[in-house]
């Protein structure tokens, strides 16, 4: 077995890295990959991450010639074509456009979540501001309305990019929005990630278990 050449920068709890863990366990790359934890908030930066990623952004994969990628979309990206199964994300057409903006919402809905998170537990409650709370939490709840009315039918086609961002979006609410019962207003979406929950890809990189 070869070391891995590259070293993926990453939280468990960030919704964004579990997306490119997902992306290296569902393309068989996982011993290709080194991780380094990095205990990382908006205030307190991380030397380290910051070296060739000047955003100090979470996921970073540094590449074995020192080069680092960041951002969950390019990283996701890369890592597909570094395999030789099928394409998560489509090469060409309509349909590549079409998944990737699927992809796109439901890491509008991780970055809503993760706002909502800041504003309520790393903000001294004092200083909270409740309409941008709301605003976040109004956005998470579009998402998941034109998922379950719009597209449930291509979600369950294929456990691709838009799949697994969507999955990996559901999951943050779950664990850090725990009240705001999706299920009920959603029960395709529900009963989908249900099942989609028990792939070995998406069991391995639960943060509730790490």
């Amino acid at each position: 077995m070869s070391a891995p050449s590259m070293i993926l920068f990453y939280s468990p709890a960030s919704p964004f890295v579990r997306k490119v863990m997902v992306v290296l366990h569902e393309t068989g790359q996982t011993e290709r990959v080194a991780l380094q934890s990095v205990n990382l908030t908006p205030v307190s930066p991380v030397a380290e991450l910051n070296q060739g990623n000047p955003a100090g952004k979470i996921p970073a994969l540094r590449l074995a010639d020192g080069n680092v990628l960041h951002d969950s979309r390019v990283i996701c990206e890369y890592l597909d074509l570094q395999h030789v199964g099928n394409p998560l994300i489509p090469r060409e057409g309509w349909s590549r456009w079409h998944r990737l903006t699927l992809a796109s919402l439901a890491d509008a809905v991780m970055d809503a979540a993760v706002l909502t998170r800041y504003e309520t537990f790393l903000r001294p409650q004092d200083k909270r501001w409740d309409s941008w709370i709301e605003a976040q939490q109004d956005k998470i709840r579009r998402g998941l309305a034109s998922f379950e009315q719009e597209h449930i039918a291509e979600l369950s086609a294929a456990f691709d990019i838009a799949a697994i961002g969507v999955a990996c979006a559901l999951g943050y609410l779950d664990l850090r929005m725990p009240d705001l019962g999706w299920r009920e207003q959603q029960p395709k979406l529900a009963a989908w990630y249900a099942e989609v929950s028990q792939r070995a890809s998406m069991r391995a990189t639960d943060p509730s278990l790490t």
